[in-house]
């Protein structure tokens, strides 16, 4: 009955131990639970198990409990020593079970060798753990310090079959453990993306609002607050100086300080060629970095003759405005806090915001010179007609870019559209990468199992199949933008199929059509070949679909727009129609007006449909027509030659 008894003990711990490797996360808190079951079917006072790296030959104890010894510090990897040294290493290392008595650790102790660095058990027990592969992945030791507790040869079988079963657990918490380990890592390098995307973010936002500040109207001391204000947000500037070039007078001056020790610099205006930081600066073109050491040894060299503020300067960094390598000033922060200590990255950020502020001065100074321009010619007689020149000037500039507005437009939604399909090729790129690190580190180790292989295999395959779904979307929306893009900017006459070629205006302007209930319609032949100029098809088939959107249908109204196309002897019989919010007669009698809208202030230049009756009257030579009312939609009829080169080789 206490064999019995005994037995199912051990069952039922062997149970205790596979539901525990199943819940718990933690090696060390498995070995625990491993050791309060294990004290219930035999002496175990003293217990340890040591894990071992083979890449590294260290081992480390994750868990130690002995009444004699204090035991190694848990986790800290050390040098697996020989056989010869250490009954722990002599187990890990022969893949063998070890048992020994207190006259057995004598009996080398007389022969002059000792075996361990603890005290000499009573009885001691060791078993390897080893992986599937039969490789070592540590041991795990019982022992005893008094006669009274020793191991019968049934316990050594019962300890040598829990050794293999805690073997078995340990190989699934240390692939969760690499997992665990895998993850941490991932999510530090995505944590300092992240940052670093922020700081790009913190840094392109200041550049805007520099730029902002040149064509702000801001009086000298409110910008130069201002930019002090920029930097500020992007690192510690309570000490800011900002220098300007005079070239007329070749001098600098200090239009802005703010320093803790001074409240004025100590010369508002000096000599571009003389002894101060500022002329160093601009004479060296380079950024400077200097701490009080070689802020002194500039002192004592001659090189400076003062530098403002510098007793107790604990570190101090000073840029040049430059612009095509002409001076225009400097930027100057330091720092009296020990604790604040500026660095390469905080000087190569400053010598880049400067390079900014040069050019937002230069542009300020050109504006302040064509003001004055614009002053001088306002007093003569030629003023009006310079005004009037500069009026058409503006109004042909403004069409030009309504031309190809549509264009920048695509491009944006293109990018974004291709951004999707790349961004999941980069994600399974980055996991295929992954995997195949890991992978290669199990085939290192001779961990490689038939089921991880191909579990490897799975992955591969799913990856590719994604790149490849995906790599083919963005490719076709590539090749629509392109020949899309292309036609719209060369203005050049080809033969095109009418019908394939709307098909590919469409596909473009999808990133508008998107998220929108409106449904596009086309009624082509397939074989209608035109020899014309498929730029101005492209371009009056968006600004019909664009107005369309913009003014005939709100954001979530549902709607149908149909595009009809024939061929009528040698001229192409093209119809738009929308069932849109339509237009009244007065509207109607100004929709080819320039710049007249029905958006005006929300978007709505006015020129859209100017320019696609220019299109047609002129690049197509052809006709237009348009018929509307409220409440029932906008109808296009178009008319021209189906080859432009035929009609005009017969005039």
């Amino acid at each position: 009955m206490e064999r019995l008894d005994r037995l199912e003990a051990v069952q039922s711990m062997l149970l205790e131990i596979g539901q525990t490797s199943t819940s718990c996360s933690d090696i060390t808190e498995f070995i625990r639970g491993v050791h309060r079951a294990l004290g219930r079917i035999m002496y175990a006072a003293n217990f340890y198990v040591a894990l071992s790296d083979r890449d590294e030959g260290t081992v480390r104890f994750v868990y130690f409990v002995d009444e004699s010894d204090e035991g190694p510090v848990l986790n800290q990897p050390v040098r697996l020593a020989s056989p010869d040294e250490s009954p722990t290493a002599w187990v890990i290392l022969n893949r063998q079970s070890l048992t020994m008595t207190a006259e057995d650790f004598h009996a080398r102790e007389r022969s002059g060798s000792r075996f361990g660095a603890g005290s000499a058990a009573e009885h001691w027990i060791g078993c390897p753990l080893l992986d599937q592969q039969h490789l070592p992945l540590g041991a795990i030791v019982i022992q005893s310090y008094t006669p009274e507790h020793t191991y019968s040869d049934e316990d050594q079988a019962l300890f040598a079959v829990i050794a293999n079963h805690v073997s078995v657990a340990l190989q699934s918490l240390q692939s969760m453990d690499r997992l665990e380990r895998a993850v941490q890592e991932r999510t530090a390098r995505l944590a300092h993306e992240v940052a670093e995307r922020r700081r790009a973010e913190q840094v392109q936002r200041a550049l805007y609002e520099i730029a902002n500040l040149s064509a702000g109207a801001l009086d000298g001391n409110a910008l130069m607050a201002s930019l002090h204000g920029i930097i500020g947000r992007l690192m510690v500037a309570e000490n800011f100086m900002i220098g300007l070039y005079h070239p007329e007078t070749q001098e600098i001056s200090i239009p802005y300080f703010v320093n803790q020790k001074q409240a004025t610099p100590p010369e508002p205006r000096f000599p571009y060629d003389g002894k101060g930081m500022c002329s160093y600066l601009l004479s060296s073109k380079q950024p400077q970095l200097h701490d009080a050491g070689s802020l002194a040894r500039l002192l004592s060299s001659g090189q400076v003759a003062e530098i403002p503020g510098s007793t107790g300067i604990a570190s101090w960094m000073g840029a040049p405005m430059l612009v095509h390598d002409q001076p225009y000033g400097v930027l100057v922060v330091q720092s009296y806090d020990p604790a604040v200590v500026y660095g390469k990255a905080d000087l190569d950020l400053l010598a880049f915001i400067a390079s900014h502020v040069a050019v937002a001065i230069a542009r300020m100074q050109a504006d302040r010179k064509i003001r004055k321009t614009k002053e001088l010619l306002e007093e003569q007689n030629a003023a009006l007609n310079t005004a009037l020149t500069q009026l058409q000037q503006a109004q042909g500039e403004l069409v030009r870019q309504e031309k190809l507005a549509s264009l920048g437009e695509l491009v944006a939604g293109v990018a974004h559209e291709i951004n999707t399909p790349l961004g999941i090729c980069v994600t399974a790129t980055s996991h295929l990468v992954e995997e195949l690190r890991l992978t290669r580190e199990e085939l290192a180790a001779g961990e490689m199992t038939e089921d991880s292989l191909n579990s490897f295999f799975d992955i591969v395959d799913q990856s590719l199949r994604i790149m490849t779904t995906n790599t083919q979307r963005a490719a076709a929306l590539v090749r629509s933008f392109k020949q899309v893009a292309v036609d719209q900017s060369s203005g050049d006459i080809r033969s095109f199929n009418l019908r394939a070629y709307l098909n590919e205006v469409l596909l473009s302007l999808q990133p508008k059509l998107k998220g929108r209930p409106i449904k596009v319609e086309v009624d082509c032949p397939p074989d209608l070949v035109m020899n014309s100029y498929p730029g101005a098809v492209s371009q009056i088939v968006t600004n019909m679909v664009v107005n369309s959107l913009v003014h005939g249908f709100e954001r979530d109204q549902p709607g149908h727009i149909a595009i009809r196309a024939a061929l009528e002897g040698n001229t192409v019989a093209f119809n738009y129609t929308d069932d849109g919010a339509g237009m009244d007669k007065e509207s109607l009698d100004k929709l080819f007006d320039p710049f007249f809208t029905t958006k005006r202030g929300s978007g709505g230049s006015g020129l859209g449909a100017h320019i696609l009756f220019n299109l047609v009257t002129g690049a197509l030579g052809g006709t237009v027509q348009v018929d509307s009312a409220p409440g029932q939609g906008l109808r296009y009829s178009l008319s021209f030659p189906r080859s432009v080169r035929v009609e005009k080789l017969a005039a």
